[in-house]
């Protein structure tokens, strides 16, 4: 076979097995509106956890057929430098190129098992200078206020309509506008520039179906997500509307589980986020909408724009050191690089590859806005120069195995990245008051919320938890993680004499998997006065009665109900006729 037929034969393997993935990966895109309209809650977690499986599952495909058809030859760099050349004119035309170069590398990647890594084979930056064609046609929907609040939602809500009724239109209109005319005044209505603009893809996620856009006026950009939820009994009504930027970035926050959201043209969906959301990074958005492999690319074309316009070292991450993980970061990046120890010091029990399963765990589970995403890395290569001495010590001396030092580099065979967050207890320490108070009343909410999607952590403390920049605690040590239906929540059993409380060893049997909630206090907080205060935010976290009866809320299939924004912004279910307080809308 001749070199160039082996590179276009290449090329097209690689590309057909793309476009199955992609097909695939829209079947269950397309699928999350039908099982939103019959709140199918257990079906909704599974294509969520499959979908997120695909990918993997496309590339070994892909692999395969080339061993299949390709025998030999494919495995010479000379050959894949004129794949890609062929596989560039192939996608030319594609409007998510930037999707099907990341699958070419994936490929690449399996096949030379992360070696011999350079841009003359693979795609490190895209080989296209201009965003992909669309079909000329934007992709959201405007709306102008020309006939009034009162009709303009109406048009909105019944645009974007399910094939269930809506629980109550006119309360929902009326809520709608009242939570704008709070947040604007009445300067929305009475611009003549004014205009709505709405995605035309429904994003689906967990129980949820979200209206994402912007309003505009003569003055100010203002994002809004409308969130619309399905009543368990055939009907589905407005939950709420976020319009507060913070709050509509902690509903795409890395913490939540991926989007369901048909987006043809993935760059344009990812343009128009960023407009909303512009802190936020391009990665983190092509995260948020399921395409979590380019965001890996994305984030890594960042971290070498990053690494060149500055010079500060990495240094081992403030905070306690891990029994599982050595965590470094720089000082000038939101990302925090993890990476597994060779040997764990008791009574740590796991291994390596057990450690692994609990972050691809994570991967696939609905996160609840309490657990952050990581992203896997092989072969990840840093400038050595760029490493404190006391950091590179502290690899060689916890991580040998997981690395290669050359003159010039430090490659890690496997890291996780994950956002940068304060230590909880390092947190703790510097707050009083009210803060304080708040931060204590989020990590019991974190480890109740944690606990409604079936997830325990295993090591609660608070070392294991950090604190974003919006003050939500997250848990992000996964070693110790387990599903909450495989706890024995017991109580401590009555001391049978009053020896039995003096004694080195407990009175009553303990096997691996019994819990003691009466015993997280002193086990959580060593200062007194703040351990009463969180007992009196969370007292049931110390009843197991309290456990149990979660446990048997999720074995009986139930799904519980976590939310992407607070409680308090969650309209009340009046009705129709009985408007908001200080409304002064009149529906027609």
């Amino acid at each position: 076979m001749e070199k160039q037929q082996a590179a276009e034969q290449i090329a097209d393997l690689i590309l057909t097995g793309f476009s199955h993935y992609r097909l695939r990966f829209s079947e269950i895109t397309l699928g999350a509106r039908r099982r939103f309209e019959r709140a199918a809650w257990g079906e909704v977690q599974r294509a969520s956890s499959g979908r997120i499986n695909l990918y993997d599952k496309a590339v070994a495909e892909v692999v395969a057929e080339l061993y299949l058809h390709v025998p030999g030859d494919y495995v010479s760099l000379g050959i894949w430098c004129h794949a890609k050349r062929a596989y560039h004119q192939l996608i030319a035309s594609r409007t998510d190129y930037e999707l099907a170069e990341t699958f070419f590398n994936s490929i690449f990647c399996r096949v030379f098992r992360h070696h011999a890594i350079s841009k003359d084979s693979l795609f490190v930056q895209s080989s296209f200078t201009a965003p992909p064609l669309g079909s000329q046609q934007p992709i959201y929907n405007r709306y102008l206020p020309q006939q009034g609040l009162v009709a303009l939602i109406k048009q909105i809500l019944m645009d974007y309509a399910f094939a269930i009724p809506y629980e109550n239109l006119r309360r929902d209109i009326s809520h709608i506008i009242y939570c704008i005319k709070q947040e604007m005044g009445e300067a929305f209505a009475s611009e003549t520039a004014s205009h709505v603009d709405i995605i035309k893809s429904v994003f689906y996620r967990n129980k949820a179906a979200y209206l994402v856009g912007r309003i505009i006026t003569e003055k100010q950009v203002k994002p809004f997500v409308l969130p619309l939820l399905n009543n368990g009994q055939g009907a589905a009504y407005v939950d709420t509307l976020i319009m507060d930027p913070d709050e509509v970035s902690i509903i795409f926050s890395f913490t939540r589980s991926y989007f369901m959201v048909l987006a043809p043209i993935p760059s344009e969906y990812v343009q128009f986020l960023h407009e909303l959301l512009p802190w936020k990074q391009r990665y983190e958005l092509y995260i948020s909408i399921g395409f979590y492999k380019h965001g890996k690319t994305e984030f890594y074309r960042d971290f070498l724009s990053h690494l060149a316009q500055t010079d500060d070292q990495f240094i081992i991450a403030p905070g306690v050191k891990g029994m599982v993980m050595t965590v470094f970061t720089l000082a000038s990046s939101q990302t925090v690089f993890k990476i597994i120890k060779d040997y764990f010091d008791p009574p740590k029990e796991v291994n390596k590859a057990m450690v692994k399963e609990k972050y691809q765990l994570v991967k696939i589970h609905d996160r609840v806005g309490r657990m952050a995403d990581t992203q896997e890395f092989a072969h990840f290569a840093f400038p050595k120069n760029r490493f404190a001495p006391e950091l590179l010590a502290e690899l060689e001396n916890v991580a040998r195995s997981n690395l290669t030092i050359t003159d010039d580099q430090v490659i890690i065979h496997h890291l996780y990245t994950e956002r940068k967050m304060i230590p909880l207890n390092l947190y703790i320490k510097e707050v009083t008051g009210e803060t304080l108070a708040a931060v204590l009343d989020e990590y019991g909410n974190a480890i109740k919320q944690l606990a409604a999607a079936n997830i325990f952590p295993g090591d609660m403390l608070l070392k294991n938890f950090g604190v974003t920049r919006h003050g939500r605690v997250v848990f992000y040590d996964y070693d110790e993680i387990c599903y909450l239906t495989e706890c024995n929540f017991r109580k401590i059993p009555p001391p049978r004499f009053p020896e039995d409380e003096m004694a080195a060893e407990p009175w009553y049997s303990v096997a691996p998997n019994d819990v003691f909630p009466e015993e997280f206090g002193v086990f959580l907080f060593a200062d007194p006065k703040i351990r009463q205060q969180f007992i009196q935010l969370h007292p049931e976290l110390f009843d197991a009665n309290y456990w149990q009866e979660l446990q048997r809320l999720i074995e009986q299939g139930q799904v519980m109900d976590v939310y992407p924004y607070r409680r308090i912004r969650r309209f009340k279910r009046r009705p129709a006729n009985q408007l908001q307080k200080g409304s002064k809308t009149v529906l027609n």
